[in-house]
């Protein structure tokens, strides 16, 4: 008879102070300090006779093609299981270092620093997971006012999270897989100390059961019109209204999942990158936006500002080289009714959406940030209107549409 087990382990990784911080064009300054730490976590589902799944989360801006192979190979080679049977994820956390994956988008330049590479992979490579039986259910409930849709606060945003729960056989919650849809975005670009942010919060507030964070489909959702402050306050306050509503939903029985381990599926599409305007027509672009720029720190002035941020990005763009195509690594994780879809990208919500709308599977949840990093893949009011994340998408609509009819063919195959 088959027999679940989870070994699971959350790593303080935290860097030294000195390097830069990623997430904002307008951040200067190197990281002065910590105000809470950044944490690697890992997940490991398996049965004697199958390697499962390992999820391996991580508080950062993205985890780049490179930086996730490494991860991945680091820890496979941990609990002994095929690097194909680990999932990497960022939190996107705007408070991370940008020295582990380096340069994400032109938009914000940066390299790899290799000291902090492998400061983190030794610190993955070290890790301990023993294993021991549990008993998964499956979780969902809706939360209000961590975020909301960034440009509208009616818009478009899937406000349900995901919690896949993992209790010993004394009853004991050991872990919890939890996916949740929002930019950890509550600090600034002033900020200059390492945070996970809000998830880093919800993390704490859940423990000592191990929590591994999954971000949701939030290329265009965010506490812009939710948050109360930008500061370590703010940060608990967001991630104390998560965790409690996680706690609600624990307090119910859940849908029983199998005593057999999730399995994964994975696959690669190449897509055409969209012809960029040139830079001439971009930089008048950014001289016409900078004119109307609100420098209130309130949602129209943050709008106003991104915009502006969006048309230096697409300048940006036009002078650097970029590839003709991407090829984006695309996964999915099954364990009984529960599908999540992994993406490389940063999807607008209507998009997750579509994706839940049209998976066979009862539930399924839309993950980004994950195995490799490709920016935003915006909606077509987005692509009208000229918003900051359409200024720098890889991808125009007809490559935007394919990306989501192809992602959606390969779940129900």
């Amino acid at each position: 008879m088959n027999e679940l087990l989870l070994a699971a382990t959350s790593l303080d990784v935290t860097p030294p102070p000195g390097h830069r911080l990623d997430g904002y064009a307008a951040r200067t300054g190197l990281a002065t300090g910590t105000a809470d730490p950044l944490h690697a976590t890992m997940i490991w589902l398996s049965t004697v006779d199958d390697p499962g799944v390992l999820w391996l989360t991580l508080d950062a801006i993205a985890v780049g093609n490179t930086l996730s192979s490494e991860l991945a190979e680091a820890a496979a080679a941990v609990v002994g299981i095929p690097p194909s049977h680990v999932v990497v994820s960022a939190s996107h956390t705007h408070s991370g270092p940008s020295g582990w994956t380096g340069e994400i988008h032109p938009v914000i330049p940066a390299e790899r620093e290799f000291p902090l590479v492998n400061s983190l992979l030794g610190k993955v490579q070290a890790a301990r997971l023993e294993r021991q039986p549990v008993s998964a259910s499956w979780h969902s409930i809706e939360v209000v006012g961590v975020g909301t849709n960034r440009h509208r606060r009616n818009g478009p945003h899937d406000n349900t999270a995901g919690i896949l729960a993992l209790h010993g056989a004394s009853g004991s919650l050991e872990a919890v897989l939890l996916d949740f849809a929002c930019h950890p975005t509550t600090y600034g670009p002033e900020n200059l100390r390492y945070s996970a942010d809000w998830p880093g919060a919800a993390r704490a507030a859940l423990a000592p059961a191990v929590v591994g964070f999954l971000q949701g489909a939030a290329g265009d959702v965010s506490p812009r019109f939710t948050r109360q402050g930008r500061d370590a306050a703010e940060v608990t306050r967001l991630g104390g209204l998560l965790a409690g509503r996680v706690r609600e939903a624990l307090a119910n029985p859940g849908l029983e999942l199998p005593q057999s381990a999730p399995s994964i599926r994975r696959t690669t599409l190449t897509l055409p990158v969209r012809s960029i305007p040139p830079i001439d027509e971009s930089e008048k672009l950014a001289s016409a936006v900078a004119s109307h720029v609100n420098a209130a720190d309130n949602p129209t002035g943050r709008i106003t500002q991104t915009r502006l941020d969006g048309a230096r990005g697409q300048a940006l763009m036009a002078a650097a080289t970029l590839p003709s195509s991407l090829d984006l690594s695309i996964s999915t994780v099954t364990f009984g009714d529960v599908c999540w879809i992994n993406l490389p990208v940063e999807l607008f919500a209507v998009h997750g959406a579509c994706l839940q709308a049209d998976s066979i599977h009862p539930i399924t949840r839309v993950v980004g940030y994950t195995d490799g990093y490709y920016g935003y893949v915006v909606d077509p009011s987005a692509a009208e209107a000229g918003t900051y994340e359409a200024l720098i998408t890889y991808f125009d609509q007809p490559t935007t549409h394919e990306l989501i009819t192809r992602t959606a063919a390969f779940v129900n195959s």
